[in-house]
C-alpha cells in the first residue's frame, strides 16, 4: 500500500510538470503537443496504479470484514443487556432471525450497539425493563451511557431459514408473524375466524404480515394485529395459547 502511494505521488508530480509544459513550452517539451501527450499518459498511469492489486485486495478485505460483523438470532428471544453478564439489566429482546451488527466480542458475549444515553434518573436507568437498573459501572453504565450486549451462543453468521417459507393455504396470510414456527396453527385459525366474522379482511393480514408480539404482555404469549387503519382502536390481541381474541 505504501509503494502504491509513493508511485501515485511521483506520477502526480510528473503530471504537474507536463501540465506546466502545455501552458509554457520548455525543455524537454519543445512543443505543446508533446507536453499534452505526456500529460495524458501520466493520467492513464495514475489510474492504473490506483487500480493495482494492492488496492483491490484492500477493498476485498474490508468487504469481508463487514460481512463477518453481521449475525442473526437463532433463538425465539434473546435478551439485550447493559453489559456482558447475566447479572446486567435487560433493555429489550431480539427476535428469531433478527440481524445485528457485531462491534466487539468478550468472553462469550457480543456488543451490538455503540454507546448511547442510559436515561439515568436518581441513579436508575429508565431504559432497563428487568433486572439490574442501577446506573453503575458494574452494570455497564458509565457516564450515563451504555452499550447493548447479547450472548454469542445464540447468534449465527448464517441466517436461519424462514419458517414462513413453508406456509401454504390460509397460513400464507400470517406467515410473517412473530414466533410463526411455534404458533402457526393458532395464528392461522384466529385470522380465519376474524375474516369470517367480517371483523378483518385478508388484506389486513397481508399488510401486517400476521401477528406481532405485544411488548405490553412481555411474559405472556399475546400478539396483536390491526384490522383497518393502524390505530389503537383497530388493534386486536390474541392469546396464542388460549385462542382468546380481545381488544
Amino acid at each position: 500500500m505504501e509503494e502504491t502511494n509513493l508511485a501515485a505521488s511521483i506520477i502526480s508530480i510528473i503530471s504537474l510538470v507536463c501540465f506546466v509544459g502545455i501552458l509554457i513550452p520548455f525543455k524537454p517539451f519543445k512543443k505543446r503537443r508533446y507536453a499534452l501527450l505526456s500529460f495524458v499518459i501520466s493520467l492513464v498511469a495514475f489510474g492504473l496504479v490506483m487500480a493495482s492489486p494492492d488496492g483491490a485486495s484492500t477493498t476485498s478485505s474490508n468487504e469481508s470484514r463487514t460481512a463477518d460483523e453481521r449475525s442473526w438470532v437463532t433463538t425465539e428471544r434473546l435478551n439485550r443487556r447493559t453489559c456482558p453478564s447475566e447479572n446486567c439489566g435487560i433493555v429489550g429482546q431480539l427476535f428469531f432471525r433478527e440481524g445485528v451488527e457485531i462491534y466487539e466480542t468478550q468472553d462469550g458475549w457480543v456488543r451490538i450497539t455503540q454507546p448511547y444515553d442510559a436515561s439515568c434518573v436518581n441513579g436508575i436507568s429508565e431504559y432497563v425493563d428487568a433486572g439490574n437498573n442501577a446506573c453503575s459501572a458494574e452494570n455497564g453504565i458509565s457516564g450515563d451511557q451504555f452499550s447493548e450486549w447479547v450472548s454469542a451462543a445464540y447468534l449465527s453468521q448464517i441466517r436461519p431459514d424462514d419458517p414462513g417459507a413453508s406456509a401454504t393455504g390460509d397460513e400464507t396470510l400470517v406467515a410473517g408473524s412473530d414466533d410463526f414456527a411455534r404458533y402457526r396453527t393458532q395464528f392461522s385459525a384466529a385470522a380465519q375466524q376474524l375474516i369470517q366474522r367480517g371483523r378483518c379482511s385478508a388484506q389486513d393480514f397481508r399488510e401486517m404480515g400476521g401477528w406481532v408480539k405485544s411488548s405490553n404482555h412481555r411474559n405472556e404469549p399475546v400478539y396483536f394485529t390491526y384490522c383497518g387503519a393502524s390505530h389503537v382502536s383497530n388493534r386486536l390481541y390474541l392469546n396464542a395459547e388460549t385462542g382468546e381474541i380481545f381488544q
